[in-house]
């Protein structure tokens, strides 16, 4: 009698945690799942990226065809109306003016670009989380 006791109270005891491989096998699945979730995340910002690097690549090329279209047809008109009383100088005028605006230009793209719209902070942020939490 005494054996089926035993047998019977081994039956309502708790599982056994796993051993050496059962403990690799989940390490290496929550592993796997966490590169998974990382590299959805990184997707995702990816694809929004590509969506600001392309509405900056549209409005960059317009305002470069306008820009040109604009500074042709002032200078031409600038020029023809301004010879008889400054002769030589309306040219120099001009190209100061031209040098002002590409300076305001250039310093309004770099800002964009540092603005952080092209970085992947979400990603960057959970794997330096990762990366402290494993080590």
């Amino acid at each position: 009698m005494e054996h089926s006791e035993q047998s019977a109270q081994s039956d309502y005891e708790q599982p056994r945690p796993p051993g050496l491989i059962g403990s690799l096998a989940g390490v290496a699945k929550n592993s796997l799942r966490l590169v998974l979730s990382r590299v959805e995340l990184a997707a995702c910002e990816l694809s929004e990226v590509r969506d600001h690097i392309v509405q900056l690549s549209v409005l960059f090329a317009l305002s470069v065809l306008a820009a040109w279209f604009a500074i042709a047809f002032g200078t031409a008109t600038l020029v023809v109306l301004a010879w008889e009383a400054l002769g030589w100088k309306i040219l120099l005028i001009l190209a100061v003016v031209f040098v002002v605006i590409a300076i305001g230009l250039v310093m309004t793209i770099s800002k964009m670009i540092r603005s952080g719209k092209l970085a992947l902070p979400a990603t960057m942020a959970e794997l330096k989380a990762d990366r402290d939490m494993l080590l």
